[in-house]
């Protein structure tokens, strides 16, 4: 019997649509990206509830007979290429004719488009990949597309979008990503009728700061190089201007927004020296490379590109980049004389720094389990287990406590007891205290607050001003007083736990929190409750007094958790005699 049939027409095209468009952002970006095709110079964006209701692009671009409104919405059809050949000299953002037919397959879609000689413009509606109507119709010059109720018919792609806050967060990503690759274009951003983002026709400079926040513009350090191979312009951010979070990392070639870690790399090691590790620069770069020397024809997103000499390109960023920071007495000892080509390219092996060899002490160690009895689980699983605050794992002996405490390598509390010696983490530890105070805190809404002298301004990019905005009632409840203007965050009042000269680590540490835990069920009280313990705990190496290590003690042994901190980890350990004992083969 055969078993093998062609699926129907519209289920592949739903199939095939779900790799193109993943969520709004993504149709978003097709749209943009067709609008610049066409030759505008205007381009409005409007949303309405994060997309799910309404993407819609307005252009002024060369717009399309009746003709070619309908043969943009069948698969595969296009403008852009002719044969094989052409995918090697690609000067467009689309090509494959896939992103009009996709989203049609999957959403109502309305389109009103006039060639500028002709008299009437031809309005054309689909659903689910079908033409309902194909008229003549009066119209502007240029485009109108219109998305309405994206995901429609296929109900469980839907139920996976996010929230509006988050799929909003999205669109501006990509929004902002084209309106940087083209400063040439009037750009404009519309969310349920509200203006949030206008950016006039400018240079890339001004592009950067109308989009990115005012305080960029003095900290941007220009870059230029001009080889055969490659032609790089634009901008990195001071080394002040680092930052914990990644989200002002940009890279363009041909005007196309591309992801690279091995580039990024080149970055990263040309800033090594002078600024901290975990801390990410920013940048903002044009690459202008000859498209025969290019393959973005491997990801649907087109975000991909594979080069064809790519750790030549390597080195000539990571040599440009030093040479722009020394220039501007940023970066020391850089040898402006050194030849690209002797660049070393990148290596996957690190070097490692000659150490004494550690001796470690595996206090829970077991000769008689199987290694094979405990359970592996995923990165995900592991993670989110670490919220579920865990029980004590073994015995902690915490009555008869003396208060002989003291202090090892400015890291340990040592508290000795009749059944031998507790070790105290005391970062960890004070992560642990600070965790349920703020927790409690959020909960019970009665954070207090210390006035700043004079208020701490902090500017802010899009994505950055959207997440604090969402969680700015949490922030508020914990003692913050501030209020946000255009891309400032202007911070008046302070929670008395927290100092002034750390309130940029606090506010990062909180957009971190935030952006690497979206995906996750985790509670909001939780992650900044924990995102603040991180970013106020005490150090590794800081020096405590006796009534400081007391007090930590005391204050640790009467949590609800306090045999791990919140991540998880242990925040002590208890050696027992016998343990101590079996360590030594005292018998």
């Amino acid at each position: 019997m055969n078993i093998i049939q062609l699926l129907p027409n519209h289920v592949a095209n739903q199939i095939a649509a779900g790799e193109v468009i993943q969520r709004p952002s993504s149709a978003v970006k097709e749209m943009l990206e067709n609008a610049i095709d066409a030759g505008s110079t205007e381009i409005i964006l409007y949303v309405k509830d994060a997309g799910k209701t309404l993407l819609q692009v307005v252009d002024n671009g060369c717009g399309m007979s009746k003709k070619d409104t309908k043969m943009c919405f069948v698969r595969h059809a296009t403008s852009k290429i002719k044969s094989s050949n052409d995918l090697f000299n690609i000067q467009s953002m689309g090509f494959r004719g896939e992103a009009m037919s996709s989203i049609a397959a999957i959403a109502h879609v309305d389109v009103k488009s006039k060639l500028i000689e002709n008299k009437l413009g031809t309005y054309i509606a689909i659903e689910g990949g079908k033409v309902i109507k194909h008229e003549d119709c009066s119209s502007a010059n240029g485009t109108s597309i219109k998305v309405k109720n994206l995901f429609y018919n296929v109900p469980a792609r839907r139920n996976f979008l996010k929230s509006d806050k988050v799929e909003m967060r999205h669109i501006i990503e990509e929004y902002t990503r084209i309106a940087l690759a083209n400063p040439q274009l009037k750009m404009q951003l519309y969310h349920n009728k509200k203006e949030i983002i206008h950016c006039p026709k400018s240079n890339f400079r001004k592009r950067i700061v109308n989009l990115i926040g005012e305080n960029k513009n003095d900290i941007l350090v220009p870059i230029h190089e001009e080889t055969s191979l490659v032609k790089i312009d634009g901008f990195v951010g001071k080394p002040e201007s680092a930052k914990k979070t990644r989200g002002e990392q940009y890279f363009f070639v041909n005007k196309r927004f591309i992801k690279n870690y091995y580039l990024h790399n080149a970055i990263c090691k040309a800033f090594e020296e002078v600024i901290a590790d975990n801390y990410y620069p920013s940048y903002f770069i044009n690459l202008k490379i000859n498209p025969k020397l290019i393959d973005i024809n491997i990801h649907p997103t087109k975000t991909e590109i594979k080069f064809e000499d790519e750790s030549a390109i390597y080195a000539i960023i990571r040599s440009t980049v030093k040479r722009s920071l020394g220039a501007y007495n940023i970066a020391p000892s850089l040898d402006f004389a050194q030849e690209v080509s002797f660049e070393t390219s990148y290596s996957n092996q690190t070097k490692q720094k000659i150490r004494l060899p550690e001796i470690k002490v595996d206090s829970t160690y077991n000769p008689f389990q199987n290694p094979n009895d405990s359970n592996k689980k995923t990165s995900k699983e592991s993670l989110e287990e670490n919220w579920i605050q865990p029980s004590l794992s073994q015995e902690f002996l915490l009555d008869n406590l003396t208060e002989n405490l003291s202090q090892i390598g400015n890291c340990f509390i040592t508290v000795p007891n009749q059944y031998g010696l507790l070790l105290i983490h005391q970062r960890r530890a004070h992560k642990r205290i600070l965790f349920e105070y703020f927790k409690n805190i959020l909960s019970e809404k009665n954070g207090k607050s210390q006035k700043l002298i004079f208020p701490k301004k902090m500017d802010l990019n899009n994505n950055e001003i959207e997440i604090i905005t969402n969680i700015k009632a949490e922030i508020k409840a914990l003692g913050f007083i501030f209020k946000i203007n255009n891309n400032s965050l202007e911070i008046s009042g302070i929670p008395p736990e927290c100092q002034e000269n750390n309130l940029k680590n606090i506010i990062e540490g909180l957009i971190q929190q935030e952006t690497e835990l979206e995906g996750l069920t985790i509670n909001s009280k939780d992650k900044i409750a924990k995102s603040l313990a991180v970013s106020i705990a005490i150090s590794d190496q800081k020096k405590l007094e006796k009534e400081e290590m007391r007090s930590l003690k005391e204050e640790l042994l009467k949590c609800t958790t306090p045999s791990a901190c919140p991540s998880g980890k242990p925040t002590m350990i208890n050696l027992k005699i016998n343990d101590l004992k079996k360590y030594f083969k005292h018998v």
